[in-house]
């Protein structure tokens, strides 16, 4: 198995696409998509480094060489960022009073609705009669570059 394969494997455990996951251990885009790409470009100790610092579950050896188990805990934990707990606890921050009953309510509007006067808008489209064109001067170019210059009898 090579280190894109584990690679991958990380961002299916993660449910990553390549730039999320590229954005989540701090490195361009770019970077992820030549190491998942054709040419299996090896990534630097740089982007290991920083792969282990957010994925410090990841297992060192396993990520570099393929040996061993994936994790070095047991209970493979998902983020490692300190959010673990659901969208909408409570928190000391934002308690909810849960000793208030739960009201059924309905929309209400506050005012009826006033019928607005429409503005009548008018629009003129005044047509100007030019004066009749006339012909002054025809010319005939031709392939040999010469022309012909034609002006009508006044």
């Amino acid at each position: 198995m090579s280190i894109k394969d584990r690679f991958k494997m990380i961002m299916d455990r993660e449910k990553l696409t390549a730039g999320a996951f590229a954005e989540s251990i701090g490195v361009a885009q770019a970077t992820i998509s030549h190491i998942l790409g054709p040419r299996n470009k090896y990534p630097s100790t740089e982007v290991i480094l920083r792969l282990h610092q957010r994925y410090n579950d990841i297992n060192l050896e396993w990520l570099l060489t393929g040996e061993g188990e994936m994790s070095n805990s047991n209970n493979e934990s998902k983020d490692n960022s300190g959010f673990d707990y659901p969208l909408f606890a409570d928190n000391p921050e934002n308690m909810s009073d849960r000793s208030r009953e739960i009201e059924n309510r309905k929309e209400i509007a506050l005012e009826s609705p006033k019928t607005a006067t429409k503005e009548i808008v008018k629009q003129e489209i005044i047509y100007k009669e030019r004066p009749p064109r006339k012909i002054t001067e025809i010319r005939i170019f031709f392939d040999d570059n010469t022309y012909e210059t034609f002006r009508p009898e006044k």
